[in-house]
């Protein structure tokens, strides 16, 4: 880590400029497609918790599960400011074999689009087949190609905070080695404290998607038969210009 890197985080940079309601969508989402007596889920993924304490605000028993040591750090202080309890698990979503039985797992921000390929895609659902209780529901979403083909290719997002001290640049582009990638070039210039110097974060994310009869097959193949799939946030019917797929799987 860079000196700089004591002052900020990529990963809070990132968590405090995610849009909000999006959070508030998943968890209408969920709670529209869980039973009434489910009790504990599992959010795969789940990064600064901000679904989890939202969800555990209604008495729901959750558990975030993140590969990112500063994610469950920042989760950890949302809780704590909430005033409620999640259960924090460090874990690759491709071994879950530490982790107990949920009534739910979700898995949302197109986070299985960080997957390396179709086989991991197929290898994370058993995972999450084997850690979910028989009358338990899977709740997930993925960018889809008309996302990653058509509206990301040459996309860009300038942000300026309104007092000047973080500026973010996002710009898109088509992955020339594999069907249905995108690369995220995603730069912050971060003011040091009580100084005129600004820090530059950067970082490059891969996403990659596929056609919706292939997560069929890898939902199936791990075990699962009964699968919904609906657009903006389980709201409207899929199209040829849906941008992400909901998945509502048992």
């Amino acid at each position: 880590m860079g000196r700089g890197m004591i002052y900020s985080s990529f990963a809070k940079l990132y968590d405090d400029l995610f849009d909000e309601q999006m959070y508030v969508d998943w968890q209408q989402f969920v709670e529209k497609h869980i039973s009434k007596t489910t009790s504990s889920v599992l959010d795969l993924a789940g990064g600064a918790g901000r679904l989890a304490v939202l969800l555990a605000k209604t008495g729901l028993d959750m558990t975030v599960a993140d590969l990112s040591s500063e994610m469950l750090s920042l989760a950890r202080q949302h809780a704590e400011d909430a005033n409620c309890t999640v259960d924090l698990q460090q874990v690759n979503m491709l071994d879950l074999s530490d982790m107990g039985q949920f009534d739910a797992v979700t898995c949302f921000a197109d986070s299985f689009c960080y997957l390396d390929n179709l086989d991991e895609v197929t290898l994370a659902f058993k995972q999450v087949k084997a850690h979910l209780n028989d009358a338990g529901v899977f709740l997930f979403d993925v960018i889809t190609p008309y996302q990653t083909d058509t509206i990301y290719p040459g996309y860009m997002y300038n942000y300026e905070s309104e007092n000047q001290d973080t500026a973010f640049l996002w710009r898109s582009f088509g992955d020339s080695e594999c069907e249905h990638g995108v690369v995220h070039e995603l730069t912050f210039f971060n003011q040091l404290p009580n100084q005129d110097v600004y820090e530059r974060l950067a970082e490059e994310h891969y996403e990659r998607t596929y056609e919706l009869k292939q997560y069929l097959q890898a939902l199936k193949k791990a075990g699962f038969n009964q699968i919904e799939v609906s657009a903006d946030f389980g709201r409207s019917e899929i199209g040829s210009t849906t941008t992400r797929w909901f998945f509502v799987v048992r």
